[in-house]
């Protein structure tokens, strides 16, 4: 995942894009992670809720109109939001993550998955970034590191276009 960074880092400075590259880079993270699904969510301006900008196919309507708007502090996005660092599951379908995923969740049918904040460099909260798989698995200590120089650079992206 070393190379992450780099790609999403040309995404996000090519000339000629006019807004934020919110599906591209997900799709990249996801390619890059070794995700079949995730989102991203931004935080609105009232500083509680997170506002889903990109998410992949497949993810069925009742879990998309969940999380379309999610609180700070609820679900896994919520939580990474709230505590500012990664919320990981090694099978989403056991919900190992001491109860922090919502139970709308197992329909997704993911089972690893990992939540990590959007942190700017100038230490703002931009959003959050989650990334499911479809098997069982652990995020080692350099896929959660490469997950959130990823949301950090995403964050400042977005700080900029406003």
């Amino acid at each position: 995942m070393n190379t992450l960074v780099e790609s999403l880092s040309k995404l996000l400075a090519a000339p000629s894009r006019r807004e934020m590259p919110w599906d591209e880079s997900l799709s990249l993270v996801l390619r890059e992670a070794g995700g079949q699904g995730g989102t991203i969510h931004v935080l609105e301006p009232d500083g509680q809720t997170l506002r889903l900008v990109a998410f992949t196919r497949g993810i069925p309507e009742p879990v998309l109109a969940a999380v379309r708007a999610v609180p700070v502090g609820k679900g896994m996005a919520g939580v990474a939001a709230q505590r500012r660092a990664p919320v990981t599951t090694c099978d989403l379908q056991l919900d190992n993550a001491g109860g922090v995923a919502r139970p709308g969740a197992k329909a997704t049918g993911y089972r690893g998955s990992i939540c990590v904040p959007m942190v700017a460099s100038s230490g703002d909260l931009a959003g959050t970034l989650g990334v499911g798989c479809a098997e069982s698995r652990e995020f080692t200590q350099e896929e959660v590191n490469s997950l959130m120089a990823a949301g950090r650079l995403l964050a400042d992206a977005a700080r900029a276009e406003r």
